[in-house]
Order: C-alpha cells, then sequence, then structure tokens
C-alpha cells in the first residue's frame, strides 16, 4: 500500500467543490486518451496493408525514425497531467497503433517504464491493420473484464463489408472502485462528412448498445466513453445517438455528459485541417461520474493538453499539431491530434491525509 500511496497524493481545491467555504483534500488521476498518429513498426506484416503506413513508406533510416517516434509518444504520455497529479495518466486510452508489441516498446520506454503500465488489446479487422488499446497503471487499475465489440458496416454502393476498428470495453477497479471504459477509433471521414456519416452514426450505434448493456446491470454503472470519433461533439452520432449534454444538471439517469461540446463552442479542437480545427478526440461520461458526492470518484474537469512543444511553431501549418510524417518523411514530431484528459477525485478522508 506505502506503494500505491506514492502515486496517489492529494490536492486542496477551491471552494467551488465544498458547500462549507474550507478546503478540502482530494485524491486524484489523470485519464485520458491519445490519438498515435500511426505508431507502426518497421517489419512489413504480410496479412495488412502496412506497406501502406508512412512508417513504411520511409525509403531510408525506419529504426531512427522507430525510435524517435516511441520517444516522442512516451514524452507526450509522461506530461500529461502531471502538473496537477505529480503522475503520468492512470488510465490512458489510444488509437492508430500497429500492434501489442508498438504499445509494449512505448512502455518500456525510460521515461514510463517506471509507472509499471499494462496493456488491454485486441487486434482488430482494420484493414490498415491500426487498433484501439487501453494502457493503466497496474498499482492503481485493476481490469477485471475485458472485451473487443466488432462494427459490422458495409458499402452503400457494392454491400462490401468495410473493416474498422473494433471499440474496446474494459471493466476494473480504480482502488477498488468500479468502473468501465470504452475506448474508441470511429470511422473516419474519407469520401466527405456527409457521405461518411452513416459510418459514425453506426459506430454511435454500437457504442449506445455496450453502454445500455452496463447500466441493465446496474443503472448506476460509472462508464468512460473515450476516443477519436472523426466527428464534433455537434454531430449526430454524438449530440442525437449517443444524446450528450454540455451540462450536468440536463444528464439524465442513464445520460451522458460531455464536457468537450463547450470547448468545441469556444473554438477549441484537438486536430486542424485546411484552417479549421475539429474537437474529434473526447471524452464523456455517465451521470453516476458527475455527482456532487466526492465520497467515491467523481470528474472533477476535462482539458486538452495542446502545450507549446505540441505545435508547428512556422511555415504553412503554424499553430496546427506537430505531426509525425510530412512530406512522405518523419518529422521529428508527435501527433497530428492534441490529447484529452479528465480528473477523477475522491476526497480524502481526515485519518488518510495525516
Amino acid at each position: 500500500m506505502k506503494f500505491l500511496k506514492y502515486y496517489i497524493i492529494t490536492i486542496i481545491l477551491t471552494s467551488s467543490l465544498n458547500h462549507y467555504g474550507q478546503d478540502k483534500s482530494f485524491k486524484i488521476h489523470t485519464v485520458a486518451f491519445y490519438n498515435l498518429e500511426n505508431l507502426f513498426d518497421t517489419i512489413n506484416d504480410t496479412s495488412k496493408f502496412d506497406e501502406y503506413s508512412p512508417m513504411m513508406e520511409l525509403k531510408a533510416n525506419r529504426g531512427e525514425a522507430y525510435l524517435k517516434k516511441i520517444r516522442n509518444m512516451s514524452r507526450v504520455i509522461s506530461e500529461i497531467g502531471q502538473d496537477i497529479t505529480q503522475n503520468t495518466p492512470t488510465i490512458l486510452g489510444v488509437c492508430e497503433a500497429e500492434n501489442k508489441t508498438v504499445l509494449e516498446d512505448l512502455l518500456n520506454d525510460a521515461l514510463l517504464l517506471k509507472k509499471n503500465y499494462g496493456i488491454v488489446h485486441y487486434d482488430s479487422p482494420d484493414i490498415r491493420g491500426i487498433d484501439v488499446a487501453l494502457l493503466y497503471q497496474k498499482e492503481i487499475f485493476t481490469p477485471i473484464h475485458t472485451s473487443s465489440h466488432t462494427l459490422k458496416i458495409y458499402d452503400e454502393q457494392d454491400q462490401k463489408r468495410i473493416y474498422t476498428r473494433d471499440q474496446l470495453l474494459v471493466s476494473g477497479k480504480l482502488e477498488g472502485e468500479l468502473i468501465h471504459i470504452i475506448v474508441n477509433h470511429w470511422p473516419s471521414r474519407r469520401g466527405g462528412e456527409a457521405k461518411s456519416r452513416p459510418k459514425r452514426v453506426a459506430a454511435a450505434k454500437l457504442n449506445k448498445r455496450i453502454i445500455d448493456s452496463l447500466q441493465v446491470i446496474n443503472p448506476y454503472a460509472k462508464v468512460i466513453i473515450m476516443g477519436d470519433l472523426n466527428d464534433n461533439p455537434n454531430n449526430a452520432s454524438v449530440k442525437s445517438i449517443l444524446k450528450a449534454k454540455n451540462e450536468k444538471r440536463k444528464v439524465g439517469l442513464k445520460g451522458v455528459y460531455n464536457p468537450y461540446i463547450n470547448f468545441f463552442k469556444n473554438g477549441l479542437g484537438t486536430t486542424a485541417y485546411r484552417d479549421s480545427w475539429s474537437l474529434f478526440d473526447q471524452i464523456m461520461i455517465t451521470k453516476p461520474l458527475t455527482e456532487k458526492d466526492y465520497s467515491s470518484f467523481r470528474f472533477y474537469k476535462a482539458g486538452i493538453f495542446n502545450k507549446r512543444f505540441l505545435i508547428h511553431k512556422t511555415g504553412t501549418y503554424k499553430g496546427y499539431p506537430f505531426r509525425s510524417w510530412s512530406d512522405g518523411g518523419f518529422s521529428n514530431g508527435f501527433s497530428d491530434h492534441f490529447p484529452v484528459y479528465i480528473y477523477l477525485i475522491k476526497e480524502v478522508s481526515a485519518k488518510e491525509n495525516e
């Protein structure tokens, strides 16, 4: 337990969380999501179309580029939430990882190795071979059930199946408290937003079925929905299918709260294209995580991790996320998406805080 407590610090929060006007202490954990932008290894997997990945398209120095890519990804992960929690994310969902091996290499980097992360990963049927996964600190979070949920969608013209990412469900104990995390990477906007919209609506419907299945067992289930949705908070998939709300008081018992709606309304985004920002990366939660009783873990606040080192300083893409791949080569950047994160907090008793 001493090892566990070392990583779980307490913070003093303002009276906005305290009806009695006195500061209180809270345990705090970062839960985050990051699109790793084509984290591929240097080996040609003949069972996938990974030869079209940016890594395999490099004519030389693939090994050097891979090591730099791993280090750059680990640097970002090591800093998410660090300024508040003095720790890396307790739970981190990722997408655009080729396989479990690249995730193991990532977590074996010196910046993350001592955090003792575990991995939940399934190979998905995505035609490019990119997967979603969940990374977690073993001393703090313990998975008790995991499952991969296939999204079956078809081309409107020839009715051939389109192979895309599965949705990952991980149920586990955060310091003994049951929470459920769904990690997503919904179909892209290739072919245009309107034409591709039904694919993401289908993805949202699958997501809703997973949430419903958890709430049938327990209407008060604490569910975290995270991912690169390839849709903004105001698109039909999020607004009409998940029915996500931007005000906690408007969220019903089995409803979903999306703090990123207000970020989007304020013009903020996680990825940019043709001088337009999109907020495709989001983390949403079910109502029980929004309650004001902090005797168990609750939502505190959300953020976009967009520190200056993650942003292009000059040139055509000034102000955009500093991506890893451009002009057919490795740029020594990070990702074309900013990570997103939320903080979960729980009040610490006077005895625990001694």
